[in-house]
């Protein structure tokens, strides 16, 4: 018998079978259905369902949701975990249901941060070598060329340190932009970025950002930063990048720091009501770029992926790397 043959040997032995594990889909049919062929190709003892299809609630271990509802949670005393299906968990942590004494992850893989470090050094570039115009001046047939600024003379400031924030502030670096920080630890920077903390450093670093970059997860702290207060401390002609949340951004104080010429530009991914409504003025404003909440996403693969991973830490003793400290909110 060959070693491939024999079922002693270390070559030919198999993995060990992994248990079934039962899980729920929390959310809109249409956001959610994807997963389940996700996680049958990717993490296969992984069984998820649609609530309606759910045979057994209390053999259901695990929920994957996103934007449950106030009662999702209360039919599944046996949960073991809760995993969001990307970076953002308010919307879970809303729900009045959610078992305190659950463990709950957001998923943050490396793909996700390069996306998003793709995302907005492109916007970086948009405004700092001036695409828009140019675009403008093609549809015009009109043949100028701008005065240039090199890279290093340009100063971005990041809201955000945490991993999507630091790959940003990683690729900007790497451009040449002089990037900083304000995050509430000011720990853990980039090499080579500088930081901030606290209401005086948040001035600071606004009062130094031609390019205001904000990346931070939705808290009581940081609903509505984005305002009239913190645009007034920019440079005269700033350029916002948004793509944290919907309501962090007081609208009205955007469209009126645009109009004063306190502010120059914007780029908007998030906004409080989604999809954004058809006759919104961001839509025609001619100096705000408008895209659909789609800066950054995990593949379905990528949350099966993670996922397993977790319950498999959960399983030896660990916490999943992923695990949101709800006080903070993220």
């Amino acid at each position: 018998m060959s070693k491939m043959e024999n079922p002693g040997s270390a070559e030919g032995a198999s993995e060990p079978r992994q248990a079934t594990v039962h899980g729920v889909l929390l959310g809109t049919p249409e956001i959610m259905t994807p997963y389940i062929a996700a996680f049958e190709q990717t993490a296969p003892h992984i069984h998820l369902a649609l609530p309606e299809d759910v045979a057994d609630s209390e053999a259901v271990t695990f929920a994957l949701a996103w934007n449950p509802g106030d009662d999702d949670f209360r039919a599944y005393p046996n949960l073991r975990l809760v995993s969001s299906i990307a970076a953002g968990v308010n919307g879970i942590l809303a729900s009045a249901s959610l078992p305190r004494d659950v463990p709950l992850m957001r998923i943050a893989g490396e793909s996700q941060a390069r996306m998003m470090a793709g995302f907005v050094t492109w916007h970086v570039l948009w405004h700092h070598r001036r695409f828009g115009d140019y675009l403008a001046h093609q549809r015009q047939a009109h043949w100028e060329r701008f005065p240039k600024r090199e890279a290093r003379d340009i100063r971005v400031g990041l809201l955000g340190a945490g991993k999507m924030g630091s790959a940003v502030a990683k690729a900007l670096a790497a451009l040449d932009y002089d990037v900083a920080i304000h995050s509430r630890s000011g720990r853990n920077l980039p090499a080579g970025v500088a930081g901030f903390t606290g209401r005086e450093g948040l001035a600071e670093l606004a009062s130094r950002s031609e390019i205001l970059i904000n990346l931070l997860p939705l808290t009581p702290e940081t609903r509505g930063i984005l305002n009239g207060e913190l645009f007034s401390r920019l440079p005269p002609g700033a350029v916002l990048i948004h793509v944290g949340r919907g309501e962090h951004l007081v609208e009205a104080d955007l469209l009126a720091a645009l109009d004063s010429g306190q502010l120059s530009a914007a780029s908007l991914d998030v906004f409080a009501v989604e999809p954004l409504p058809r006759d919104h003025p961001f839509w025609r404003h001619e100096r705000i770029v408008v895209t659909p909440h789609d800066a950054s996403d995990s593949t379905p693969a990528q949350v099966a992926r993670e996922v397993a991973e977790a319950l498999k830490r959960l399983d030896q003793g660990q916490s999943p790397s992923s695990l949101v400290d709800r006080q903070a909110g993220y």
